[in-house]
């Protein structure tokens, strides 16, 4: 089932993040306003995050715990972090990552210089100083 996650949440998605090598120590509540989860009744099976920009909104944080993985959960919070994101205005989306070009290539995503990003995604902390140089920038049309 999706959800917005609740604040006390917090700490369980920050140890999936972690568990998932993806970067959670930035982290803060005011964060998980534009988050989604995957819950079970085994807790948190997934997540996704949108920094929004105005017109343009980062996508962050999807991560699937292990063994819920291949299940379809994945697909699922990306499609409702982009049917979200379209609910509230947002046109562009824009991440980057270091070992899932291929999955967002497979979603329509498409690889960019980084400098194509506009200024208020690049001046995020994840463009700043979290996320290396090396990362692939991605961008898709909401629509």
């Amino acid at each position: 089932m999706l959800e917005k996650p609740q604040a006390d949440e917090l700490a369980v998605i920050r140890v999936l993040l972690e568990a998932c090598l993806l970067p959670y120590l930035d982290l803060a509540p005011q964060h998980l306003e534009h988050f989604l989860t995957y819950k079970t009744d085994q807790g948190i099976a997934g997540v996704v995050g949108l920094e929004i920009n105005g017109e343009a909104a980062l996508l962050r944080s999807l991560a699937v715990a292990p063994r819920f993985r291949g299940q379809g959960v994945g697909c699922r919070l990306v499609e409702e972090i982009e049917a979200y994101a379209g609910e509230h205005g947002v046109k562009d989306i824009y991440l980057l990552t270091t070992t899932a070009a291929d999955y967002f290539a497979g979603r329509g995503y498409r690889a960019i210089a980084r400098s194509k990003a506009p200024a208020e995604i690049q001046a995020t902390e994840e463009f700043t100083s979290i996320c290396p140089d090396s990362a692939v920038c991605m961008y898709k049309a909401v629509s």
